[in-house]
């Protein structure tokens, strides 16, 4: 039976991450914007990417400031 591994990550870690997946967001919204996306994908599947890139950045923000609270915040989130 598989069972949810607990991983442990320094903030610093976290912040690379974080600061990755807003790249990542920043670029999805340029190539939107220019609609060079056309050039590489069908609208569905860049609508799906899309929303992909969008949660994966909201998921590492709010694993960021969960890791940035204070311990007695943190636990109340």
């Amino acid at each position: 039976m598989l069972g949810e591994k607990s991983v442990r990550m320094s903030i610093e870690t976290v912040r690379g991450l974080h600061a990755l997946a807003e790249r990542r967001r920043r670029h999805y919204v340029e190539l939107y914007r220019s609609e060079r996306w056309r050039r590489y994908f069908t609208e569905e599947a860049f609508l799906l990417r899309m929303r992909d890139v969008i949660q994966n950045a909201e998921t590492w923000t709010k694993i960021l400031e969960r890791m940035a609270a204070p311990r007695g915040e943190a636990k109340a989130a």
